[in-house]
C-alpha cells in the first residue's frame, strides 16, 4: 500500500468559513475558533438534510 503524500497548503473553504479552525485536545475535546450555533447555522443554509427529504418524499406519496 502506498504511503499518503502530505497535502501542502490549506483547503479551499467556504468563504463565510475562512479562517475557521478545529482541534482536538490532549482531552479528545474539540476546540475550535467558530460558535457551535454559528457553525449550525451555517450548515442548515448550506447542506440538504437527506434525512428530511426522504421524509418528505414518503409524506408526498401518500
Amino acid at each position: 500500500m502506498p504511503k499518503k503524500k502530505n497535502k501542502k497548503g490549506n483547503p479551499e473553504v467556504h468563504k463565510d468559513l475562512k479562517g475557521f479552525d478545529i482541534q482536538i485536545n490532549e482531552f479528545g475535546e474539540i476546540v475550535s475558533n467558530l460558535k457551535v450555533d454559528d457553525l449550525n447555522s451555517f450548515l442548515d443554509e448550506n447542506v440538504e438534510d437527506k434525512k428530511l427529504k426522504e421524509k418528505a418524499d414518503k409524506e408526498e406519496e401518500e
